[in-house]
C-alpha cells in the first residue's frame, strides 16, 4: 500500500524556511527555477518525500537520488523504494511504495477544447462535453494519464498513444478532487 503526503496551503510556506532545510544540491535545484513558487513547490516536493521516507520507512538521512534509463528517479541505496513527485499552482504530492508508482496532480483551470482533442479519444470527449463541469471532467482524465505515464518512467510517443491509454491499461488508478475543486491528483499503482 502507497503511502501518501499532500500540501495544499503552499502560501502558509516561508520560502527561505523551506530552502534551510534542503541539502545543498537540492537547493541548488530549486533555486534554479525563476519563479519563486517554482522554487517553493520544488523545495517542498522534497521535504514531503523526506517525511513520507520517515513515516513509511523509518528513514532518517535525507535521500540523494539516482536516475533510470528514461530519467525516472530513485533513492540511492533504496533499490527497493519506489517515489513520484507531482505540484500544481495550489499544491504538492508525494507517494512512496514498494513497487512502481505514478502521481499527477493539476490545477483545474479553465477548459480548453483544443488540448482535449489532441489529448482525449471520442469516447472521452464525450465525457468531458456531457459533465457538469467539463474543466474538472478533463483535470480528471488528464491526471489519469499522466500517473500511468509517470508509474511507468516510459514517456509519452505519439498522440495515438496518449489518447488510447486509458483504453489500453488495466492498472490501478485512484483519482481525487480537492473538496473546493481547485486540484485533481491520481495515483497509478504496480
Amino acid at each position: 500500500m502507497y503511502h501518501l503526503l499532500l500540501n495544499d496551503h503552499l502560501e502558509a510556506i516561508d520560502l527561505a524556511t523551506v530552502l534551510a532545510q534542503l541539502p545543498e544540491w537540492r537547493r541548488r535545484q530549486a533555486l534554479a527555477f525563476r519563479c519563486e513558487h517554482q522554487q517553493l513547490q520544488n523545495a517542498v516536493a522534497y521535504l514531503l518525500l523526506c517525511e513520507t521516507l520517515r513515516q513509511a520507512y523509518g528513514i532518517e538521512e535525507q535521500p540523494a537520488f539516482c536516475y533510470g534509463p528514461n530519467g525516472k528517479p530513485g533513492i540511492v541505496g533504496h533499490p527497493e523504494i519506489h517515489f513520484n513527485l507531482s505540484h500544481c499552482n495550489e499544491a504538492v504530492i508525494c507517494v512512496t511504495d514498494d513497487s512502481l508508482i505514478g502521481v499527477d496532480i493539476e490545477s483545474v483551470k479553465a477548459f480548453d477544447e483544443e488540448v482535449a482533442r489532441y489529448a482525449m479519444n471520442d469516447d472521452e470527449l464525450e465525457q468531458i462535453y456531457q459533465a457538469p463541469r467539463p474543466d474538472v471532467a478533463f483535470t480528471r482524465l488528464w491526471t489519469r494519464k499522466e500517473a500511468i505515464l509517470k508509474q511507468s518512467g516510459q514517456g509519452l510517443t505519439n498522440q495515438t498513444a496518449l489518447r488510447n491509454l486509458l483504453r489500453s491499461d488495466s492498472l490501478p488508478l485512484l483519482t481525487v478532487e480537492s473538496p473546493d475543486l481547485r486540484y485533481v491528483y491520481s495515483i497509478c499503482e504496480s
